[in-house]
């Protein structure tokens, strides 16, 4: 059965996705509230300059505390989700949204909107790591096709929303400002409607799908192993996933910060060339997830796929490198091939990374470890642009290499520690599981 439907198409899989029609339901959910996002993204900068009247600086510093508030929403979220269920955690969660999107229309000074943008972004966050467990939950060992299908969904969404707010952006009007912030606010009451139609997953834990069915040669059980830690703070093989999982996370940094801004200050090429690598990423999301998901299904495929992503990554740096020596229309296809590059490492990355931070938490305390888990993603979106505006860009050309082999190191490190902790001997061999 498993075969025929991974067999299936994007759009009969929408229809029919793992776990039923709660997921169908959750999948509407989340591509409406990325659509929202996708107005809030689009729009945001804008408001906050013409209609709130902030400076550049403060909108800076305003984005850079609600990015580090977002960091605390991951596991907040897991703690919870440990303690209550998680279907009311999520509705709460799109209800704290709307309330504090309606507040930012009202407030109109840069100390009021400082809690409250935190306050959103912490709450956005919080959902993210809370659509993760439900879907963990729900879509049982499938939980990697349902990954591809959310994230095909999600891309959709944020398209149709930011294609909304560019005929908004268009009027340029303070009441077309609004009205999109509005449309944002609006999407999370959508989304708790559909969320509450939805049933509790069934049990605090899934079956995980391990080789084997040990992990660091320990059989798989629901109670606590023997000497395991007592929760994810304190087992330090976990940690040092998350950790590994912070640059592992930084292809989104490159698409949005890294490959717009190396065009337009050390290429030739033409800067109308800037919308298109987000056309290509938001296509290739819609149309290839599903079938990448596939190759990354399953403890040995999840850690190869973590050294594939270092391979896509370190070409690609190495394009953005060589993007400065050639002409208007040698480097806009350069840049072009690094962004396609880079949206195949987000492919990879996007299901190896989940499926990993599940494998490697105990059944017993998913929650808190996946509310852990999604720390690297909040940190990464913190990190990520000044590290690569700071450092990799001033350093030039040299800085791109660097960073596409440090990058690709780690991917190999993460692999095998990954591999080590699961019993499934070092990726890219042949090694059969650890048994005992």
């Amino acid at each position: 059965m498993g075969t025929s439907k991974s067999g299936q198409g994007l759009w009969a899989q929408l229809r029919n996705p793992p776990g039923g029609r709660n997921a169908r339901i959750m999948l509407l959910a989340l591509a409406v509230d990325r659509t929202g996002s996708g107005l809030w993204a689009a729009s945001s900068v804008l408001y906050l300059t013409f209609v709130t009247h902030l400076s550049a600086q403060q909108i800076g510093v305003l984005l850079g505390v609600a990015g580090v508030a977002g960091i605390a929403g991951s596991p907040l979220a897991g703690r919870l989700a440990g303690r209550f269920p998680v279907r009311p955690l999520l509705i709460g969660c799109h209800l704290l949204r709307l309330v504090t999107l309606v507040l930012v229309l009202v407030c109109a000074d840069f100390s009021a909107l400082l809690p409250v943008v935190a306050v959103t972004y912490l709450g956005d966050r919080a959902a993210k790591t809370l659509e993760m467990l439900f879907a963990t939950r729900t879509a049982g060992e499938r939980r990697a096709a349902y990954q591809a299908l959310s994230r095909s969904a999600a891309n959709a969404g944020y398209g149709v929303g930011a294609g909304v707010a560019a005929i908004g952006l268009a009027v340029g009007t303070t009441g077309a400002y609004r009205a999109l912030i509005l449309g944002n606010a609006l999407s999370f009451v959508v989304a708790a409607v559909l969320v509450w139609r939805t049933g509790e997953p069934g049990g605090g834990s899934v079956e995980v799908a391990r080789a084997g069915g040990v992990v660091s040669g320990a059989p798989v059980a629901g109670g606590r192993q023997p000497g395991r830690p007592a929760g994810p703070w304190r087992d330090r093989g976990y940690l040092r996933f998350v950790l590994l999982d912070i640059p592992m996370n930084l292809d989104d940094s490159i698409l949005a910060v890294g490959l717009p801004l190396w065009l337009v200050n050390r290429t030739s090429a033409p800067h109308a060339l800037v919308p298109a690598f987000l056309v290509v990423n938001t296509v290739m999301v819609v149309l290839l997830q599903l079938s990448v998901s596939r190759r990354a299904e399953g403890p040995r495929r999840a850690t190869r796929a973590v050294l594939l992503y270092g391979v896509l990554v370190f070409v690609c740096c190495g394009f953005l490198a060589v993007a400065t020596r050639g002409g208007a229309w040698v480097a806009g296809a350069v840049l072009l091939a690094a962004a396609l590059l880079v949206t195949l490492a987000e492919l990879m990355r996007s299901v190896s990374s989940w499926e990993l931070a599940v494998l490697l938490a105990p059944e017993d305390a998913r929650a808190a470890y996946l509310g852990v888990a999604g720390m690297s993603q909040s940190i990464q979106k913190s990190a990520g642009p000044p590290l690569l505006t700071g450092v990799v860009m001033a350093a030039g050309p040299a800085g791109w290499l660097a960073l596409g082999a440090v990058v690709a190191g780690l991917a190999v490190v993460q692999g095998r520690s990954c591999a080590h902790r699961l019993g499934v001997g070092s990726p890219g061999t042949d090694a059969e599981p650890a048994v005992g």
